[in-house]
């Protein structure tokens, strides 16, 4: 970008900025000596505050204090037009030196999927904050013990970052699903670890409970989802992977029908060492086949339920991953997610969207390995020249740009799609797949790219590559994803 983050001005002026990075909201000026800019910009904080920049309509700052005392600038950016950068647009000109996240906006024009409304970015650059100050100094202990840090969990959950889309009403943050991608994939180059316990909590435990879950349940549920606990997505069992629906966890309903005893074992289960509450899936009449499958919200201190310890996984290793044993566990009828016999309905709609959060967790795990490698190949020299500038190398790294750039279109595409409320399967499919091929790939040349260093632990790239092998794997394998691009590409040929 031209610009730094936060850039503060209007065409053809200097201005300061002020960052309020800390717990007092103490103002430290910074004075970039950077070019006037041309165009409209966005506005990250004004001093003084009071005083509107010439040719803008509206600036404020929002501060939020956070549940456990701290103090984090929270920027809510209005939007505006300098009358210079109206008058450049209307030449058609005035666009040079807008970066990739400008939330510029013309009538009739329809804006790249690159770009962000003003409360995208602030989420995106909130996560990415705490991404860096308080996630990326615990990644290596978090790998090595494969214990999540009680200091990311509480961190997450204070930032809003447990309840993206959640109401307001119940403790969310209120934002967009896209707002949701954006936090899954800063987490994410930092760890993907916690960029999967977050994607899972957000993408298919939160949202499967608003949209099919009562007034009551949401009410029940989703304020301790938002600010006290993970949730965990109950599927998965040894007899049904792939074929989902073949799952033999059965639902009993009682004599008068007031309640139901499930019983059965679910395996791979994400989030499971930290669960409030698991969305069961079992079958509650197996003469009517997949017809039967019905979703219950299963609260985790229920009686006979058994969460088993920890996988020790290969990759994403501090998030955990458990069996969850049912054993004779009665709830409500009440605690049915939408309607009885519909769960398999809920299931293929839900992990749709969850692809896409995990194309988002992917693309962040390129990004952030390929940040990571690259300077050390403008350190390193052999033969008196920086690797970097070989040309072998020069296409080598060009050729991973274009697969992360493609990537993430292919991401971004699919979650405006969802937003939109338009048909969005198959993007989603497409978008999980290249996402998942483009990690692995990334990972592994920048491996080879650091020669030794990057075979050892002290470089992050050997643990990217151990967690992009799951993309490939989790919320449909890459043969299910192409399957389901297949079935919506026969139709239009046939």
């Amino acid at each position: 970008q031209p610009y730094p983050a936060g850039w503060l001005g209007v065409p053809g002026r200097f201005v300061d900025i002020f960052s309020t990075k800390s717990p007092n909201l103490k103002r430290t000026p910074l004075r970039p000596k950077y070019p006037p800019i041309r165009g409209s910009i966005r506005v990250i904080n004004q001093s003084p505050p009071s005083r509107p920049l010439r040719g803008c309509t509206e600036t404020h700052v929002l501060v939020k204090k956070e549940p456990g005392g701290t103090m984090q600038s929270l920027i809510r950016v209005t939007r505006h037009v300098a009358a210079a950068a109206a008058t450049a647009g209307a030449r058609g000109g005035g666009r040079r030196g807008l970066s990739t996240t400008s939330t510029l906006s013309t009538s009739g024009l329809h804006l790249p999927v690159t770009s962000f409304s003003e409360d995208e970015i602030m989420i995106k650059e909130a996560a990415a904050m705490f991404a860096t100050d308080v996630i990326a100094p615990r990644v290596s202990e978090m790998d090595r013990t494969g214990v999540l840090d009680q200091v990311v969990i509480d961190g997450l959950f204070a930032n809003g970052f447990m309840g993206i889309e959640t109401s307001s009403e119940h403790g969310g943050t209120e934002a967009n699903f896209v707002s949701s991608c954006l936090v899954i994939e800063e987490i994410s180059k930092v760890d993907p670890a916690v960029g999967a316990g977050v994607d899972v909590h957000n993408t298919v435990v939160n949202n499967t409970i608003t949209m099919f879950g009562s007034e009551e349940l949401q009410a029940k549920f989703l304020p301790g989802l938002a600010t006290e606990h993970y949730g965990s997505f109950c599927l998965s069992e040894a007899s049904s992977g792939s074929d989902a629906f073949a799952l033999k966890t059965k639902a009993v309903a009682s004599a008068d029908g007031s309640s139901y005893t499930i019983t059965g074992e679910k395996l791979w289960i994400s989030n499971a060492e930290h669960a409030g509450v698991f969305l069961v899936f079992a079958n509650a009449d197996f003469s009517l086949g997949y017809r039967g499958i019905t979703c219950f919200a299963v609260p985790a201190d229920t009686p006979g339920v058994e969460v088993g310890p920890p996988e020790n996984k290969l990759g994403i290793r501090c998030s955990s991953t458990c069996a969850v044993r049912f054993t004779d566990v009665e709830v409500s009828a009440e605690n049915i997610l939408g309607e009885y016999g519909q769960g398999y309905k809920y299931a293929i709609g839900i992990l749709n969207e969850g692809r896409i959060g995990i194309g988002s967790q992917m693309l962040g795990l390129a990004q952030g390995c390929f940040d990571a490698t690259m300077p050390y190949l403008f350190e390193r020299e052999q033969f008196g020249t920086k690797i970097g500038d070989f040309q072998g190398m020069e296409f080598q790294y060009a050729e991973i740009a274009l697969e992360i750039e493609s990537a993430r279109l292919l991401v971004y595409n699919a979650a405006r799609l969802k937003e939109a409320g338009m048909p969005f399967a198959s993007q989603a499919a497409m978008a999980k797949l290249k996402a998942s091929r483009v990690a692995e790939l990334t990972a592994s040349r920048c491996i080879e790219w650091l020669g030794g260093p990057g075979f050892i632990k002290d470089y992050p790239a050997e643990k990217y590559f151990r967690d992009s092998k799951i993309g490939a794997i989790y919320e449909g394998t890459s043969n299910i994803q192409l399957a389901t691009i297949a079935k919506y590409l026969k139709p239009l040929y046939q």
